[in-house]
């Protein structure tokens, strides 16, 4: 054995350890952020607001409402489209508000190829 001992091997010892430990935290603080984020609700209107889309940050559609004005029989393309753009809409705000809530937790990092 070489002179002083055991050190940690090659590997730093301590300081893998403790970067362990902190990337551990970082995972459990994400997972309780984004878990906040998907409980929240997210909502965005198109047409001037005659159609309004409500969604959580899961993206699921949560309600959808129409004002009577919006309903044309002989446009019913319109309407249409104004849903979607109001659920689209509604989903950005709900990406939007995950992609700022990991950036604050990770000081800007791109920590996904890590599986965090």
């Amino acid at each position: 054995m070489a002179k002083g001992g055991f050190r940690g091997g090659p590997y730093g010892g301590g300081r893998n350890m403790n970067m362990i430990k902190q990337a551990q935290k970082l995972q459990q603080d994400m997972l309780k952020m984004q878990a906040e984020v998907e409980e929240k609700e997210y909502e965005a209107s198109a047409g001037g607001g005659v159609v309004t889309a409500r969604v959580n940050g899961k993206k699921e559609l949560l309600s959808i409402s129409i004002e009577p004005d919006a309903v044309d029989p002989e446009d019913v393309e319109m309407l249409q489209d104004l849903i979607v753009a109001a659920v689209n809409e509604a989903i950005r705000k709900a990406d939007a508000a995950m992609a700022e809530s990991m950036s604050k937790l990770t000081g800007g990092l791109n920590l996904g190829g890590l599986g965090l």
